[in-house]
């Protein structure tokens, strides 16, 4: 296969370590979410307090759907970033430019979890962290698209 030829082994494997990383995150958002409802005592499921008669189910609670929220933007544009970035290493860009992008999807879709679900920091901190991923993909898909004209 001439296409997987060209393939810099650095950047493949700066590639599958940061997507490690995010789906580690991601996987870290369903335990997040569950630490919270737990929390909170908020609860969604009628078998989640069945054996508990005191609970109430509660589906609104604000800090649960942060986190929520949180998880539902990750899983809104990390797997887009997966395809694009793979596609991206077919086009054997620059290891420098390339290994740094990967990081700077990473850090910042961290960032992103953080200051929006853990710590909440005020704009525009959640849009410089969801903004550089963002810029990051649409970069590596026109590179991409430009490469395979």
């Amino acid at each position: 296969m001439k296409l997987f030829d060209n393939i810099n082994e650095d950047v493949y494997r700066a590639y599958v370590f940061w997507a490690s990383v995010l789906v580690v995150k991601m996987l870290v958002m369903s335990v997040l979410t569950g630490m919270q409802r737990f929390r909170k005592k908020a609860f969604v499921n009628p078998e989640d307090i069945a054996r508990t008669p005191k609970l109430k189910l509660k589906t609104d609670d604000p800090d649960v759907e942060r986190v929520r929220r949180a998880h539902l933007n990750d899983l809104e544009n990390i797997p887009p970033y997966f395809v694009i970035a793979f596609f991206y290493i077919l086009t054997n860009p620059d290891p420098w430019i390339a290994v740094n992008l990967f990081r700077a999807v990473a850090v910042s879709r961290i960032a992103h979890t953080l200051v929006y679900a853990v710590v909440v920091i005020p704009q525009p901190a959640r849009a410089v962290a969801w903004l550089i991923p963002y810029a990051s993909s649409f970069y590596m898909a026109f590179q991409t698209l430009v490469h395979f004209l």
